[in-house]
């Protein structure tokens, strides 16, 4: 009898300080928040995890590492906070309504959040398969993250406002086009995105070049919005999405796939070097390997045509020139290198005649894709032609420089004295 006279005594004691009890339940009430938050997160949490990552199923790292089940836990003490308000006395019917719609506004956009957490993780379990560089999904899932923080937002309007999501889906239809004007770019990523992933015209991975934007790398990310390329100085050109349809771009990939990357590039002859051939400059040339067949056919093939021609004047007649010879012997000589491609086009072609000398392009491929094998393999060739051109008795253009002036001009002076 007397601890209950005592209980009550503290409860009329009590009664008279009423903010004393409220703050009591108060503190109570967190506590037992903290204490859920605090068993949800080092126990259950942890346990959970512990669980996946014994577990034995493909991708099983990816489910415990990430925060899933972690932010999910973040609902309990909304839970506690949202049913136990109600039972603190001598709080206002608004303060409590308050409460438990901010905790139920905090347990929606938990959800969304640990929702938008899975995707994430359904990203990178399929980024993980080698067909998602063909067919990257990571823009459709960022227009679902869109969809799912809208309705959230409308879920959470709507519980402060005392209102059906639907309801407020009806009143946003006469705002349609003032979100469509919103969302626009939205809309064309999301149009670009299905083109592009349809038409199958970039993929992760791709050589892709965009002079209109600076771009020129390879690509590394694609998402709704923007497409991220890590150019060849190291440095990240963001392109839009709707960019990519709209705007004219190259992809390499055709290279890659081909295992061989073109080589087109000319030598620029002096056109006052070239003449025709005297039997003692054919004879000295056929000791070179690759002509030797070469000037012994073409001898046969100008025998018969000057026959035919018979007493006509001499110019009428074929005749071996210097130039013709030396396009052979690059023929020739590519051929026989180790670096072209020789299931590939090789073609050693004249060009329009310049003011800088007669263009003679070299026109093959090599046989790698790889731009330092690529770029030796071209100096290789090129060193070679420069080095030897001299022997056909041609010359490369090259404008006069200051030192052939000085030159020119000191010899002037020695005739003239």
């Amino acid at each position: 009898m007397e601890q209950l006279a005592f209980i009550q005594n503290i409860q009329d004691w009590s009664d008279q300080f009423p903010w004393l009890e409220m703050l009591t339940s108060l503190g109570i009430l967190i506590l037992l928040a903290a204490l859920a938050n605090f068993i949800a997160k080092q126990v259950v949490v942890r346990g959970l995890r512990k669980l996946i990552s014994k577990m034995k199923f493909t991708n099983s790292s990816i489910f415990a590492e990430h925060s899933v089940i972690r932010r999910i836990a973040n609902i309990v003490p909304a839970i506690v906070i949202m049913n136990g308000i109600t039972t603190v006395p001598h709080l206002s019917l608004k303060l409590v309504t308050f409460v438990q719609m901010g905790a139920q506004a905090f347990i929606f956009l938990t959800l969304a959040l640990a929702l938008s957490e899975l995707l994430n993780i359904f990203n990178l379990i399929y980024q993980r398969n080698p067909k998602s560089k063909n067919k990257p999904i990571k823009g459709y899932l960022q227009l679902v993250k869109l969809m799912l923080y809208i309705v959230c937002a409308l879920m959470i309007l709507g519980t402060f406002l005392k209102k059906d999501v639907f309801t407020l889906l009806a009143g946003f239809g006469a705002m349609a086009t003032v979100l469509m004007l919103v969302f626009q770019n939205t809309i064309l990523s999301l149009v670009a995105s299905v083109q592009i992933s349809s038409y199958d015209m970039v993929r992760i991975g791709d050589w892709i070049e965009m002079p209109s934007l600076n771009a020129d790398g390879d690509v590394i990310d694609m998402s709704l919005h923007t497409v991220t390329v890590q150019n060849f100085d190291k440095t990240f050109t963001t392109i839009p999405t709707n960019k990519l349809i709209t705007d004219t771009f190259k992809n390499w990939r055709g290279m890659s796939n081909a295992g061989v990357r073109r080589i087109k590039r000319a030598i620029y002859i002096d056109q006052s070097t070239v003449h025709f051939m005297t039997n003692e400059e054919q004879q000295k040339l056929k000791d070179f390997l690759l002509l030797d067949q070469y000037l012994n056919i073409k001898e046969s093939e100008i025998q018969k045509f000057n026959q035919q021609l018979g007493n006509q004047a001499i110019y009428n007649q074929r005749r071996l020139t210097n130039l013709g010879t030396f396009r052979a012997y690059i023929e020739f000589y590519l051929k026989q290198h180790p670096g072209i491609a020789q299931h590939q086009t090789i073609m050693v072609r004249q060009l329009q005649p310049t003011s800088e000398g007669l263009p003679l392009e070299i026109y093959a491929f090599s046989n790698t894709t790889s731009w330092v094998d690529y770029e030796a393999i071209q100096s290789d060739i090129f060193d070679h032609l420069i080095a030897i051109i001299g022997e056909f008795g041609l010359q490369v253009y090259q404008a006069p420089s200051g030192q052939d002036w000085k030159v020119l001009s000191n010899a002037e002076v020695i005739e003239h004295s």
